[in-house]
């Protein structure tokens, strides 16, 4: 099961938040793919959440973006930051990239980025959405949304 970026955020607004809050305090972040041989490859790229969405762009024959067109699963972990305050918690996104083929959705990006042309684009399908982070410095506490699930939050002292 998969859903969109806006459908997470119905179920579960107060997580979402702080999840694009955590990506939105850095531009840069990783994104793991999968090669031909099916190892992990992962690389740098810049992340939007525009119109219930999260778009992933990529120059164009990018290797990653050739991993997504091969094999959409990926992986998005936000960048942690400086030192290791990790202010915001640990947050990764899993799912499935499909690529925007249609000229109009593409052209809509375009006036909001401005990315350089040409490129890929990608809209995600969401399969998880895990927040790690400590409480009063002694829990270490994990939260993970799935599709169709309330949110599942395991503490570990």
């Amino acid at each position: 099961m998969t859903s969109n970026w806006a459908a997470f955020t119905t179920a579960e607004p107060d997580l979402a938040k702080k999840v694009e809050d955590r990506f939105g305090s850095f531009t840069h972040h990783v994104l793991a793919t999968l090669r031909k041989d099916g190892s992990p490859r992962t690389t740098g790229i810049e992340v939007r959440f525009l119109h219930g969405e999260l778009w992933l762009g990529m120059m164009p024959n990018s290797l990653k973006a050739l991993d997504l067109r091969r094999d959409p699963r990926f992986s998005l972990q936000a960048n942690p930051g400086a030192g290791t305050d990790m202010g915001g918690g640990d947050v990764r996104i899993s799912g499935r990239a499909v690529e925007v083929e249609d000229p109009a959705t593409k052209a809509a990006y375009v006036k909001e980025v401005e990315p350089p042309e040409p490129f890929h684009l990608f809209r995600t399908e969401l399969t998880e959405v895990v927040r790690t982070y400590v409480e009063d410095d002694t829990y270490l506490v994990v939260e993970i949304w799935q599709p169709g699930e309330p949110v599942r939050t395991l503490r570990r002292r």
